[in-house]
């Protein structure tokens, strides 16, 4: 009987001698889950033990138990090295297509672009289509490893903020032009602009009706208007054509005096020969007369003063005193021709320009039928903008910001929006105007802003918040993408069709939508937060990556990503059910149940660590004392046999 003991002993230690030795030779195998040998003692069992209390019978392994217990995570140089932190199992499939399971995560990229073991299992996920998405398709996950196909920019999200406390720089102003283009030829008396009534108004409610002096150069009253606050006059040159010589002419009837001014003349006398108009211009010019000179244009003899003094001019014969002859011409503001008549003397005083600024007014009465005058009518109102915006002078907007954008080809171009504060007359309050530049070219939306020029409206809430309803839509849809040379390099065109977003996902144009829905306005120093834009150019494929939630994400040399697909977990209701068939890899059984198979970090699965393998969980230490202990067992239950045998051979020995 205690030989039988002692065998069930021997074979028991021998079993756990195997495991342990088993555990020991793969300390270091990854994924491996060590093993403990569990045992149990053995009793006859009949009806004659029933109430016994006998020796027993020995011990027998009642089951090698597999201990899934978390292994020490070690990063690792391979981006595809993957370990599982938490519960869950790698789902591979064979070459035969049998479906195995495991916790070793040293996967690679095979000559077909799959991903694979070492053993050549291809590892099974969740697969992404050709736009990135993740989907719920299961099947072998694949590397595409051809290059990424560049991408034109379709959307620029800004998320900035405008400084509220900018000052507004850009004024608009009120512009009132008077000129000499029509003359009153009927009457001889004084000559210059005649006196007459302005009204001139302030922003803070102050208000003038005033008259004028008679009889001035455009200098003159220009001198006389500049003086009120918001209001700036100036006279432009004067300038009166003479004569239009086509051929040949001469004074021969008459004495030409051109008066500069009220101490200046040059004259020409009687019987001067003239070829063309030229060699009349050059006799005017000898007189040397400080900013008075003579031209030609188109055969006109035109004359022009640069100190805005009055021009006249005289024909007189001579021998009389009296004027005689049609000698000169004076261009009408109708485009036609106004003979003087004998004796007649027509002043040009110059053009005077009056500038309100924003919120001022200064309007001139009319003056019509005032004798010799030289502007009878005022001319309306018109606004013109001081210090408007201008891309290439940085004290004409209050902030910008650039950013790369590309082209269905790839080629980079540079984009620069420009922000100017707008002013509260005549605009909602919070505004601002966005222009938008590519290359150094403005660009804009054919329908509401071409060339970019009139920019885009920016309307704020008082909270600080873009208006969405009261703002543009900024939507360009005019830009050409050009070479270095300014010349269309051959990319995709605008679609100046499509005015207003969303943009079709398959335009096909150089269209672009400017997002500024995240873009506030509030009392802070001007900031760009993130500025994102969807284009890129060629990639290749530079190196891979996996997340948390077992996305892989594949590296392009130009800075973009992409998801090639999800690494598949599967768990168990049973991990210790599962089969071992070696290679670190279990199959499932009845004992272990169905795999349910979904995404890493969800549910009871745990998260995936790239770059990392998960190491056996066997502790050396552990099972070097645990071999010590089954040696022992070993010899003890040997050393029971050998009692035995000398017991028995006493026994054999006695006669």
């Amino acid at each position: 009987m205690a030989f039988n003991i002692a065998l069930s002993g021997l074979n028991a230690a021998q079993t756990d001698l195997d495991v342990k030795g088993n555990n020991i030779a793969n300390a270091s195998t990854t994924g491996f889950k060590r093993s403990r040998t569990e045992f149990g003692d053995l009793y006859s069992s009949g009806l004659q033990n029933l109430g016994d209390t006998s020796a027993g019978d020995g011990v027998s392994v009642q089951n090698t138990r597999q201990l899934f217990q978390q292994g020490n995570i070690t990063a690792t140089s391979n981006g595809l090295d993957m370990a599982i932190d938490g519960e869950g199992f790698f789902v591979l499939e064979g070459a035969n297509g049998e479906r195995q399971f495991s916790r070793a995560g040293q996967f690679g990229v095979d000559q077909n672009g799959f991903v694979t073991n070492n053993q050549g299992a291809r590892v099974q996920g969740f697969q992404a289509n050709e736009s990135g998405q993740v989907g719920d398709v299961r099947g072998d996950l694949e590397v595409n490893t051809e290059n990424l196909a560049p991408k034109s920019t379709t959307n620029v999200a800004a998320n900035l903020n405008l400084d509220s406390r900018e000052t507004v720089l850009r004024v608009q102003a009120q512009s009132y032009v008077a000129g000499g283009s029509d003359v009153n030829t009927t009457n001889t008396g004084n000559q210059g602009i005649p006196e007459a009534g302005w009204s001139y108004s302030a922003p803070d409610g102050t208000s003038e009706d005033f008259t004028s002096q008679g009889d001035v150069s455009a200098r003159e009253l220009a001198s006389e208007l500049d003086t009120r606050d918001g209001i700036t006059a100036t006279a432009e040159p004067t300038s009166t054509t003479l004569q239009n010589l086509n051929g040949d002419a001469s004074w021969d009837g008459a004495q030409l005096t051109v008066n500069v001014g009220a101490s200046n003349s040059v004259t020409l006398e009687k019987g001067t020969d003239f070829d063309n108009a030229t060699e009349l211009a050059n006799a005017l010019n000898n007189s040397n007369i400080s900013g008075f000179n003579a031209s030609v244009n188109s055969g006109d003899v035109e004359l022009n003063d640069n100190e805005g003094r009055n021009l006249s001019f005289t024909l007189t014969d001579p021998s009389s005193g009296a004027g005689s002859g049609d000698f000169a011409q004076i261009d009408s503001s109708n485009g036609g021709a106004t003979t003087l008549d004998s004796s007649d003397a027509v002043t040009a005083v110059g053009t005077i320009r009056v500038e309100a600024a924003q919120g001022y007014s200064m309007e001139g009465a009319t003056v019509s039928g005032v004798d010799n005058n030289i502007a009878d009518t005022k001319v309306d109102q018109t606004n013109i903008d001081r210090n408007a915006f201008d891309p290439n002078d940085p004290n004409t907007y209050n902030h910008s910001t650039s950013t790369t954008i590309y082209d269905s080809l790839g080629n980079p171009h540079e984009m620069t929006q420009y922000f100017v504060k707008q002013s509260r007359v005549g605009n909602p309050d919070n505004s601002w105007k966005s222009y938008v530049e590519i290359d150094g070219e403005l660009v804009g939306n054919t329908s509401e802003n071409p060339d970019g020029e009139d920019g885009f409206d920016l309307v704020f809430q008082n909270n600080g918040s873009l208006d969405t309803a009261a703002s543009d839509d900024v939507l360009i849809n005019d830009w050409v993408p050009k070479d270095q040379d300014g010349n269309a390099n051959g990319a995709a065109g605008p679609n100046t069709g499509l005015t207003e977003p969303p943009l079709p996902p398959d335009s096909n144009s150089s269209n672009f939508v400017l997002d500024y829905s995240n873009t506030t306005q509030v009392g802070s120093g001007f900031a760009v937060n993130d500025l994102q834009q969807n284009g890129f150019a060629t990639g290749r494929l530079t190196g891979l990556d996996v997340s948390e939630e077992g996305v892989i994400q594949a590296r392009f040399s130009n800075g973009e990503s992409e998801a090639l697909g999800q690494i598949a977990l599967a768990n168990f209701r049973n991990n210790e059910g599962l089969a071992p068939v070696g290679d670190t890899a279990w199959v499932e059984t009845i004992d272990s149940g169905d795999a349910v198979i979904s995404r890493p970090n969800t549910g009871p699965l745990g998260a995936i660590q790239s770059s990392s393998v998960e190491e056996s969980n066997v502790d050396l230490s552990e099972q070097l004392v645990g071999l010590i202990t089954a040696q022992r067992n070993f010899q003890a239950n040997s050393k029971t046999i050998e009692t035995s045998d000398q017991i028995t051979q006493t026994i054999i020995n006695l006669r």
